[in-house]
């Protein structure tokens, strides 16, 4: 027969509060905490958590949404996050919805149906449906890199702004003046910032702001192929470009070598994201770089802080981090 809590308080001659308190967290003596544990080990004790739940209402699982396992910049977060929140006791359960809303519902209402103490969300969908049935349970939920008008809950972003602004500033620098632009999809709010932020530097500069100058990309490879070949057809003048996302960095770099354009003797390049590839681009690239370490971080902190302090909660909080620009050999001095 297996052992009980009452058991283990049997062996150890503490009482039930205090066996209770060590399986949920709470503080316990040192002496009092090596007895429980001696106890478990000799009686064999394994915590029945399919009861526990039911009885905390918890599951100690995070759920979490993300538009693609193989974008390099969600798994380096998702990695940071798992180890911050398994060190607190929280399991992650991974959803990749393929950049489909769809699947994005879908997997939204999966999470609901496990019980899922929180969710974490690299949103899809811009006007935020998918969440509307999770938010009435009034558990925690944490958006990371984009904010979605009218749901109501912390975020995690980047300045996507400022890091749009030091790119062409950067350009600028070493003399280029026709610059480029590969943006995101229109509707995604990272994307419209990054855009403002090259709209608004150009203007600083007193640079005009081409209409053939800007393309949108989908923040696919293929997306980055097509976006290059159309700004060098347009713009035989065009002497750099600013990509803004990783996967479209490496359709640019492929298309220009399709194309035969020499890096940076014909076009210089500022990419975003994954060092790996940068460096192993013939020259290295210079990058926008995202702290993803820092967004795990900050992510999994708001989401444990609202979960140990649930019934006492603030008002919404927006964690804003910069970026940093590595510099490699893509950039020609004009």
């Amino acid at each position: 027969m297996a052992a009980t809590m009452k058991d283990l308080a049997k062996r150890t001659g503490l009482g039930l509060a205090t066996i209770s308190s060590y399986f949920n967290g709470g503080n316990v003596r040192e002496k009092n905490r090596k007895k429980i544990e001696e106890a478990i080990e000799e009686l064999h004790y394994e915590v029945n958590e399919v009861a526990r739940n039911l009885k905390t209402n918890a599951t100690k699982t995070i759920g979490v949404v993300i538009p693609e396992l193989n974008n390099t910049f969600c798994a380096e977060i998702i990695t940071g996050m798992e180890d911050i929140l398994r060190n607190h006791g929280y399991a992650t359960m991974i959803c990749d919805c393929r950049t489909d809303k769809k699947l994005e519902q879908e997997a939204v209402e999966f999470l609901c149906r496990k019980r899922v103490d929180g969710i974490i969300n690299m949103p899809v969908d811009t006007e935020g449906g998918h969440l509307k049935a999770f938010q009435k349970t009034g558990k925690p939920i944490v958006l990371i890199d984009r904010k979605i008008q009218g749901v109501v809950c912390d975020s995690v972003l980047v300045d996507n702004e400022q890091a749009a602004s030091d790119a062409l500033k950067l350009l600028y620098e070493k003399g280029h003046r026709n610059i480029g632009i590969i943006g995101g999809p229109e509707e995604i709010s990272t994307a419209q910032e990054r855009m403002k932020g090259y709209c608004k530097t150009m203007e600083e500069l007193n640079l005009p702001v081409r209409e053939s100058l800007i393309v949108h990309g989908d923040y696919t490879i293929q997306g980055g192929v097509k976006a290059m070949e159309t700004l060098v057809q347009k713009n035989p003048d065009m002497t750099a470009v600013f990509i803004t996302n990783y996967e479209m960095t490496m359709g640019a770099v492929i298309g220009l070598n399709e194309l035969g354009i020499r890096i940076p003797e014909e076009i210089s390049l500022v990419g975003f994201d994954n060092l790996p590839f940068a460096r192993a681009c013939n020259p290295k690239l210079t990058i926008v770089s995202q702290p993803t370490e820092k967004i795990a971080e900050a992510t999994a902190g708001i989401m444990l802080e609202r979960l140990e302090h649930a019934g006492n909660e603030s008002g919404c909080r927006t964690e804003k981090l910069g970026t940093t620009i590595i510099h490699g050999k893509s950039i020609a001095q004009l």
